[in-house]
């Protein structure tokens, strides 16, 4: 099978597949004018495979395209007139439609009693994007408060959207490295919350899915 059918076959694995490459090119993405502008554009790749995800799941694939369309008009507006409440309204559509297509995929994982292979790949793909609306999150507490967020390297400076992802990647997976840091009471209850989302989701979600992989063997 051809990589484009088996991508068609099990879209989850497509969503996994491009947002794990996101976390592999972002960080050359983000120094130049170029660099930013293929940052916008993969951004919207991502966008689209997660909506497609989102219309084969049991939620209501309306809201996603919704929210999608909100993310896709504040930004073309941004790319006209940049203001900082700008882009925290584009950060906070963000964060709205990844958690809406968190949902939308935990939802399709527990529709039936069967693990299917497409349902796997959904399990690290719910976890990139709860990571993703979290770290949307984390840039939106910044633009509204700047200094929400520390780091031993130039603690004094704004953090990168790799940086808050990074941090994202590490608080959901319980890591916790400590290198960034909330600071303002907004931003360390966002962290908390992703941290007892981390917790529950391998608790419920992961635990399930294994659980059902196993009696079906």
């Amino acid at each position: 099978m051809s990589p484009i059918a088996y991508v068609k076959e099990h879209p989850s694995a497509g969503l996994l597949f491009i947002q794990l490459l996101g976390v592999l090119l972002y960080p050359w993405m983000e120094g130049t004018a170029l660099g930013r502008a293929l940052f916008g554009a993969f951004g919207l790749v991502v966008l689209g495979l997660a909506l497609h995800v989102v219309k084969r799941s049991p939620g209501q694939s309306w809201v996603g395209a919704l929210l999608a369309a909100a993310v896709l008009v504040l930004s073309l507006v941004d790319m006209l007139v940049t203001s900082r409440l700008l882009e925290a309204f584009i950060a906070i559509a963000e964060a709205a439609f990844y958690l809406y297509a968190t949902m939308s995929l935990i939802a399709y994982m527990s529709a039936d009693e069967r693990a299917t292979t497409d349902e796997l790949y959904a399990v690290g793909a719910t976890f990139t994007v709860l990571a993703w609306a979290f770290a949307h999150l984390y840039s939106f507490c910044q633009l509204i408060s700047p200094g929400s967020f520390g780091a031993q390297l130039d603690p004094e400076a704004a953090r990168s959207w790799m940086e808050l992802l990074f941090l994202s990647f590490t608080t959901l997976s319980g890591v916790g490295l400590g290198d960034i840091v909330p600071l303002t009471p907004f931003a360390r209850s966002l962290v908390m919350i992703e941290e007892f989302a981390g917790v529950m989701y391998l608790a419920l979600v992961v635990s399930r899915l294994i659980a059902l992989t196993v009696s079906k063997r």
